[in-house]
């Protein structure tokens, strides 16, 4: 702002004859200023602070709190939480209080050019890694699922373990059923989980194929270098790890998965959709209605996005190993092929032989001891033992115990005589009638 000092410069030297823009040129302001001055006869007075625009002690306080709790809060994320406390200054007071705490925060500049596409047309799907907040909070390792519809901007984010096939089917899904359709064509980058790469070129896995073909879209990889074709989805991402997530470092981390998602979708149906998008000037909630009827419906049956394997039952030993951890099966299967079904998200592992499920384990933690159904232990022992049972000796007790020999020790002891006149004594071949004789 010009000053009443510069002003009166600006007149010593248009009385002198000099013209507008070189005065501008002397006195470091744009022309258009300087005419503006001369027009209105001077600069306008300094306008006094209101109570609005100044950040008391309250305020001020409660501003070096967050930042001690978290010196990378954006500015925005700042004034959303304070103005849910009651803070009634404006947002650019706001700010020029951050500038003073801490300094600007200065952007690289970056050149890009915006490629726009038609309602249903296109949306845009990745990931992006978040484990070093899951370490902080417990959680393991963490990643973000995040997929946009490019016409309406429509946001979707879903945080999970892992980035693999399964994983990146059930995101998809999830981004369908909550947005209410299909767009035509679903962009993404070179995914190892989706195909592989061979050169310049990028092949879709047949698995990532029958996906696409199930739910009517078609898949375009982006080419080498080329990440700006997909900047719809990526920039975003600044937003998830600059706002939200550092929002939630100040107002408490999330103690599970699940209540991480539930406090992302409720940030992006109160801070994001409603809000008219930098670029299109309207609400991602309000383009999302007009672009839902331009969508494909999502198929009524769900995709099943479980990760299924084949595995052999063990001989003798009828244990199935899944992730170096064995699980019971019943033991009429040993030695047979069996398909191995773990559902994402549901904790559980299911073992299914001959079309039917036939044992169903929550997942242990890997080198945990073989996991046993009870049923399938008992009928394990069972058959195991059957060939030997009759020949299993049992013992069973003495109706007269032995008492053994009776020892009566040293001494003199009196036994009578035998009585032989008791007994007939008959001499072989005398009155037999046999004709003895010498």
């Amino acid at each position: 702002m010009m000053t009443q000092e510069e002003y009166m410069d600006v007149l010593a030297l248009r009385r002198q004859g000099w013209t507008i823009t070189a005065i501008a040129e002397a006195v470091g302001h744009h022309p258009a200023t300087v005419s503006a001055w001369l027009t209105r006869g001077g600069p306008p007075a300094r306008q006094g602070s209101s109570a609005s625009a100044i950040v008391d002690e309250r305020w001020a306080a409660r501003v070096v709190g967050l930042l001690e709790a978290n010196s990378q809060l954006l500015g925005t994320s700042v004034f959303r939480i304070l103005r849910a406390e009651g803070f009634q200054g404006s947002y650019p007071t706001l700010v020029r209080h951050l500038r003073e705490v801490r300094g600007v925060r200065r952007r690289q500049a970056q050149v890009s050019v915006p490629i726009e596409t038609a309602a249903g047309v296109e949306f845009q799907f990745d990931w992006s890694d978040c484990s070093s907040w899951g370490q902080a909070w417990g959680l393991g390792e963490l990643h973000c699922f995040g997929a946009i519809l490019c016409w309406s901007r429509f946001r979707f984010w879903w945080f999970a373990p892992s980035i693999d096939r399964p994983h990146t089917f059930e995101g998809l899904v999830r981004f369908f059923e909550h947005v209410g359709g299909v767009a035509g064509i679903g962009r993404t980058d070179r995914m190892g989980a989706l195909g592989r790469s061979r050169g310049k070129t990028f092949r879709f896995c047949p698995e990532t194929l029958e996906f696409a073909r199930y739910h009517g879209f078609a898949l375009k990889p982006c080419a080498t270098g080329d990440a700006k074709r997909k900047g719809k989805v990526e920039r975003p991402f600044r937003e998830l790890k600059e706002a939200l997530l550092q929002e939630l470092i100040a107002e408490g981390p999330p103690t599970t998965i699940a209540a991480l998602n539930l406090r992302a979708g409720a940030w992006l149906n109160r801070e994001i959709h409603p809000r008219p998008h930098r670029v299109t000037g309207m609400a991602p909630a309000i383009r999302l209605a007009a672009e839902r009827r331009l969508l494909t419906p999502v198929p009524r049956m769900r995709f099943d996005t479980a990760r299924r394997e084949p595995r052999r039952v063990g001989i003798p030993v009828p244990l199935v190993d899944v992730d170096g951890v064995a699980y019971s099966a019943p033991p009429d299967l040993v030695g047979t092929a069996v398909e191995v079904r773990i559902p994402v998200d549901a904790g559980v592992i299911e073992i299914r032989a001959r079309g039917r499920v036939v044992a169903t384990h929550r997942i242990a933690p890997p080198g945990s001891p073989p996991v046993w159904d009870p049923a399938h232990r008992r009928a394990a022992e069972a058959m195991a033992l059957a060939p030997h049972r009759r020949a299993h000796l049992v013992a069973l007790p003495d109706p007269e115990p032995d008492v053994g020999l009776l020892d009566l020790g040293d001494g003199d002891y009196d036994v009578d005589e035998p009585d032989l006149d008791r007994y007939e004594v008959k001499v072989f071949g005398e009155g037999c009638g046999c004709g003895g004789g010498a």
